[in-house]
């Protein structure tokens, strides 16, 4: 099997050279300008990150991107959908404000902010797909209509998947509410009593009301509500709320997979990926808190395949030097991620490859 290849780029910079113009530089060495038609309408898919959350990838990287996307003839919006969970992000007024908040705007991007599947989330085309799970997906209609797609990736750890790169990214994030439940009805978090101190603030970020709580007394999941989101497991700050699995773990990947074969589908050859290996939190930027990074920042990188490239970047990350006082306990453990995550990570990318989403198998070029 012949290597995909995936674009590097270190985090040194000097006067006149800076992380900006790396981005420009990766963009430029991918290709990609010229798959993008005269008048091409170009997603830069990105995630505009939760209000009080600070890990997010910065605005300024999107805005080189849209630069060099409008100079090839294209058309750049910046897109992403509202979340399952309640947050800054569940319809598309708060989203927005959100995003505007976090710098994500036309004054700062130089291109419109769209949330692509509208205002609750209901705008949603169905794609069909070859799948082990799916026949069908739910994908964003701002996205689907979009000609071509640029992927901007804050690369993190993940309490469900792992790691979040470029497949969770489109798959879970190019997905409508609805199907975004699909993918986590899998999940079904547990409360551990002798954890639990009556505080309550799983009740309050619960989005469909199935956690049963009063003063004084111990927080209850009740089973036949609970959608798998996942909120009251990072929302509770004594770990009282444990994922608990209702079928293998691997299964919510290899969904997620399915769905980022249907985001894909009608742009073939017309998608480029990047994944930013910079402030990498061992949790999503879904959360209104960020906590520390876990392995030193290590770069910048890029391909048109978004298999071989969280592939390239896992490893990298789990070669990096682990940081002390993150939640990475063990320091020089060979796998940092499963370490973080306690999550084995592999059949996203496993299902991916047998999708003929792309392949694990990478060549990696190092662009100074």
């Amino acid at each position: 099997m012949t290597a995909s290849k995936v674009y590097f780029t270190n985090l040194r910079g000097e006067m006149g050279y800076n992380l900006l113009d790396k981005t420009r530089k990766l963009f430029n060495r991918s290709g990609f300008a010229d798959r993008i038609s005269p008048g091409d309408k170009v997603a830069v898919k990105l995630h505009f990150g939760e209000e009080g959350n600070t890990a997010f990838l910065q605005p300024m990287y999107a805005r080189v991107v849209v630069e060099e996307i409008k100079k090839a003839g294209g058309k750049p919006f910046l897109i992403d959908t509202n979340t399952l969970y309640k947050g800054s992000r569940a319809n598309a007024v708060d989203h927005l404000e959100t995003a505007m908040k976090n710098g994500f705007s036309y004054a700062t991007v130089g291109a419109p902010v769209i949330i692509g599947d509208g205002l609750i989330g209901k705008d949603y085309i169905t794609e069909k797909v070859d799948g082990k799970f799916f026949k069908e997906v739910k994908i964003a209609a701002g996205f689907h209509h979009a000609d071509a797609v640029v992927n901007l990736t804050h690369f993190t750890g993940h309490e469900l998947f792992g790691f979040g790169g470029a497949l969770k990214g489109i798959g879970m994030g190019c997905a409508a509410p609805s199907g975004k439940q699909e993918m986590h009805s899998d999940v079904l978090p547990v409360v551990r009593e002798a954890k639990c101190t009556m505080c309550g603030k799983c009740y309050d970020w619960c989005p469909v009301d199935a956690i049963e709580w009063e003063e004084g007394v111990k927080a209850l999941i009740v089973e036949e509500k609970c959608i798998g989101c996942g909120e009251c497991t990072v929302s509770c700050n004594f770990g009282a709320i444990a994922v608990n699995w209702k079928t293998d773990p691997a299964v919510t990947l290899e969904k997620t997979a399915e769905y980022v074969a249907g985001a894909l589908k009608n742009k073939k050859g017309k998608g480029l990926f990047f994944n930013y290996l910079i402030n990498i939190s061992p949790d999503c930027d879904c959360f209104d808190f960020n906590d520390p990074p876990f392995v030193v920042d290590v770069g910048i990188m890029v391909s048109g395949d978004p298999v071989a490239l969280d592939q390239a970047a896992v490893d990298l990350v789990n070669r990096a030097q682990g940081l002390a006082g993150s939640k990475l306990e063990d320091l020089g453990a060979e796998d940092k991620i499963r370490a973080v995550t306690g999550i084995t990570w592999q059949p996203i990318l496993e299902h991916a490859e047998r999708l003929g989403l792309g392949k694990r198998k990478y060549d990696l070029e190092q662009v100074d």
